[in-house]
């Protein structure tokens, strides 16, 4: 019998000018981008999290700490490939990612298709093993206001 894992993780980010608005290793044309340490990707944080909660491995700032230059700028897709990695030498592969970014604007459902894409060749999943969901805060809290944007995540693992 295989045993499932099941990791949740969640990211923010404030919106700033002059900086890239990168989802998922998607580029997406606007005029805010997400402000932080690397290029602050949250959909990637948040799926990064998850996979390393399913496999009790900490968190994001433990293997990425933001204090380390080395990873000033750095690209998420990244993290994402080191979180996979771990969970396979820990005796797990990837069963299925669910997540949702909530971004007031820009809208993003054009977008859909490209970031499950490049999500599921990071993750070396069949696209219809990642879902992703685009939400609005209907103008409540940071998000609502246009100042931040979130990413949540859910991601399945099955022992190998």
């Amino acid at each position: 019998m295989s045993e499932y894992r099941t990791g949740l993780g969640w990211d923010v980010h404030r919106l700033v000018a002059h900086r890239p608005l990168i989802l998922g290793g998607v580029t997406i044309p606007s005029e805010l981008g997400l402000e932080g340490h690397s290029d602050a990707d949250v959909l990637s944080h948040a799926i990064t999290d998850a996979i390393l909660g399913a496999v009790a491995l900490g968190d994001i700032g433990m293997h990425f700490p933001d204090t380390d230059p080395h990873w000033k700028g750095a690209g998420s897709l990244h993290f994402l490939e080191h979180a996979r990695d771990l969970a396979r030498q820990q005796g797990y592969r990837i069963v299925n990612v669910d997540s949702t970014v909530i971004l007031e604007r820009p809208k993003l459902k054009d977008y859909r298709e490209a970031i499950r894409s490049q999500l599921a060749a990071t993750l070396h999943l069949e696209t219809g093993r990642v879902s992703v969901k685009f939400k609005t805060a209907e103008k409540v809290g940071p998000v609502g206001e246009g100042r931040s944007a979130e990413a949540q995540a859910i991601v399945t693992l099955r022992a190998d």
